[in-house]
């Protein structure tokens, strides 16, 4: 039997939890081709999202075309242009001739190469004259545009780890480049996405920064526990076992309602349930979670510093005033400004998030392998 319950990929349908003023939001700004920006930490559901906001808005319109691109092995402007120039061919063209002539008419003086796989035309690559591209990359960057206005339709880019940009050579020339063309379509839209939040933050909410005031900011908070019980005892029910409220709301406080590990959490606990779940199959999954992530974790730790493991064992026994002199010399800080450099560098490595005064684990699996195994701050049997 299939576990009703997934996390590692992509959420749709049935799996598709809560979030449905986002995806109505999202969808909306999709029909009205206006660019949003989706700013979250990672695993919290951004790429379920734009995929359940487009399969509704592609369902209701087909003469909106999506194109997603993921930006995760892309690492300099070649790269970019083929594959958006890919993406393009491959959304706006139904046939195979429809491919070549649209190669042909927008990428003409590229001298396009189209290589086909054998027995599947959707699969193909694409290859071009990249020096004169790059000499001169407005055919590509205006090609969907050109083709959405001969075609009577729109496009819709979803970009993936989109802040992979700020690693290319000049990365702040290329955001030039790219805002300059985009903000001037009329027919193409830009969903623009990441996995890591502090990046994304820098490129789309500084003032100094090209693509500030692009689009539609889209904050997304953690899916509440009131969303997720539910969710949780209908999808066990499907599957004939049963879980009470008591045991569903459990899975969700050990997870601290993170999308990634509730699923994660809830699958486990499903997988050791034969009838129904009770309390010590779900403290038993979430140990071997634990345990599953502690040679990780444990590599994440050994990367840290002395200074900033410190701070991390001073947070989780609860200090809030980190300025204090003697929680200073207890915690072997230093300053009080090497502890504003140590809460930059957990930040930078994505360990901590802070929220105006708030300040938190990004990863809330991590910090419970930290209390229970590493700093040891309480004893079994004792409860997160």
């Amino acid at each position: 039997m299939e576990a009703p319950f997934i996390f590692g990929r992509i959420a749709t349908g049935k799996n598709f939890t809560d979030r449905e003023q986002e995806a109505v939001h999202l969808a909306s700004n999709f029909r009205a081709g206006v660019n949003t920006i989706l700013i979250s930490p990672r695993r919290w559901g951004k790429s379920s999202l734009v995929q359940q906001a487009s399969g509704i808005v592609a369902q209701q319109d087909k003469k909106i075309k999506f194109c997603f691109i993921d930006l995760y092995n892309v690492r300099n402007e070649q790269q970019f242009y083929q594959l958006l120039a890919q993406q393009v061919l491959r959304a706006s063209s139904g046939k195979w001739a429809d491919l070549l002539d649209n190669a042909k008419k927008f990428l003409g003086r590229f001298i396009p190469n189209l290589s086909f796989s054998p027995g599947n035309q959707a699969d193909f690559t694409l290859a071009l004259d990249w020096k004169e591209v790059i000499r001169q990359p407005d055919d590509i960057l205006n090609m969907a545009e050109q083709i959405a206005k001969a075609r009577k339709i729109k496009f819709v880019f979803c970009i993936d780890e989109f802040q992979n940009i700020k690693t290319f050579e000049s990365p702040l020339a290329f955001q030039k480049k790219l805002r300059s063309h985009w903000q001037k379509h009329q027919h193409v839209s830009y969903c623009l996405y990441g996995s890591k939040r502090n990046m994304m933050m820098e490129v789309f909410t500084s003032s100094e920064m090209p693509f500030y005031k692009f689009g539609d900011l889209m904050f997304l908070q953690k899916i509440q526990e009131k969303d997720w019980v539910p969710f949780l005892i209908k999808r066990f029910s499907s599957s004939s076992k049963k879980i009470k409220v008591a045991e569903a709301r459990l899975i969700v406080n050990l997870a601290e309602c993170h999308p990634y590990y509730v699923q994660q959490l809830a699958q486990q606990t499903w997988l050791r349930t034969t009838k129904t779940c009770n309390e010590d199959i779900v403290q038993s999954a979430y140990e071997g979670i634990l345990l599953q992530l502690s040679l990780l974790f444990q590599n994440v730790t050994d990367s840290l510093t002395a200074t900033q493991i410190n701070f991390l064992e001073a947070m989780l026994k609860g200090v809030t005033q980190f300025s204090a002199r003697q929680m200073l010399a207890d915690f072997k800080l230093g300053t009080s400004a090497n502890v504003l450099r140590i809460k930059d560098a957990l930040v930078s490595k994505e360990i901590l998030d802070i929220n105006g005064s708030q300040m938190e684990f990004l990863d809330p699996m991590y910090k419970h392998w930290l209390i229970k195994h590493y700093f040891k701050l309480i004893q079994k049997g004792d409860g997160v």
